[in-house]
């Protein structure tokens, strides 16, 4: 039983499990299992933006122009269907494009070296920017969207919606790419030690090449499926999310110095945040303890996160002493 609470994700489930529990003594239908399919839903978009940064962050870097390529993805989508192009073409090339523009912040870090806050600080303005250009500043809203655009993400397969189902693929998809592929493993090797990484024959920067891009893909994807969610698409969409995404990994235990991290954690991380957005408004609480409770829980998790290595290395030093 210590065991199972020394995990971190055991002890984040628990901590969400007392957090419906109690939020449902005051408010009973919020256990029903249609609304906790709701905030299951309501939460995919962070899911699959925190397992992208996941694998940024397990290489010691990080995206901060995720949201930008959600919203630069999303209003491509949606100026496609506007013309008339087929809805599978229109998902690739929003998937296509987002990985285009995450494989641009690879690029900057890998062959460049410039530090990725820096790099993703300038790309998250510039796709705002582009976004502005293209759409000339204009929305657009749900008239100018087709019906089978606008019905994918909503659409129920066994009771779930699709945008449900697409997030629980790529969550299984990403168990296998990390603990049963090399390339899973190089992300831990290279964010843990880098130089240690070199020798063993990885190539550091490709990798977080990769991370990149698969980071802005997944942006691509969760752009096309929140403007079809929505049914709009203009320029400030999903203004601020990169820092849920970032918040939402730190709190799921995912180490921000790199090289340590699971899946299940920024799954729970983000349905952490996601019962916090859904369930508090709900009881009446006002939306600045929302972001005073969301805050706190981050800085909780980082001095967790902080306490977690200070341990590591203590026993390190006394299995050398003891040597």
């Amino acid at each position: 039983m210590i065991r199972i609470l020394s995990s971190r994700e055991a002890l984040l489930g628990a901590v969400i499990l007392v957090m419906i529990a109690g939020i449902s003594l005051r408010f009973p239908g919020f256990i029903a299992p249609d609304n906790l399919a709701g905030v299951f839903n309501d939460t995919s978009p962070l899911m699959l933006l925190a397992l992208g940064q996941m694998v940024v962050i397990l290489t010691k870097c990080i995206d901060l122009s995720v949201a930008a390529t959600l919203a630069l993805c999303g209003m491509v989508a949606a100026l496609l269907n506007g013309m008339g192009v087929p809805l599978p073409l229109v998902i690739a090339a929003a998937i296509g494009l987002g990985a285009v523009l995450g494989a641009i912040n690879g690029i900057l870090v890998w062959k460049l070296g410039i530090p990725p806050i820096v790099v993703t600080l300038g790309t998250m303005t510039i796709f705002r920017g582009i976004i502005f250009l293209i759409s000339e500043g204009r929305w657009v809203n749900a008239h100018q969207m087709s019906d089978g655009f606008k019905g994918l993400p909503r659409g129920e397969f066994l009771g779930l919606p699709v945008m449900s189902w697409i997030t629980i693929a790529v969550i299984a998809g990403f168990v296998v790419l990390i603990r049963q592929t090399a390339l899973g493993r190089s992300f831990f090797a290279v964010g843990g030690n880098a130089h240690a990484a070199v020798y063993t024959g990885i190539n550091v920067g490709r990798t977080q090449f990769i991370a990149f891009t698969i980071s802005g893909a997944l942006a691509g994807l969760v752009g096309y499926l929140w403007v079809a969610r929505y049914a709009v698409a203009y320029v400030d969409i999903a203004s601020g999310f990169e820092l849920d995404v970032v918040a939402a990994c730190v709190i799921g235990g995912i180490a921000i110095a790199g090289g340590y991290g699971t899946v299940a954690g920024a799954v729970l991380g983000a349905l952490f945040l996601g019962v916090i957005k859904n369930a508090l408004p709900v009881i009446g609480i006002s939306p600045f303890w929302q972001m005073a409770i969301s805050g706190s829980a981050i800085v909780l998790a980082v001095v967790l996160n902080a306490r977690r290595g200070r341990v590591q290395g203590r026993l390190i030093l006394k299995s050398a002493e003891r040597a």
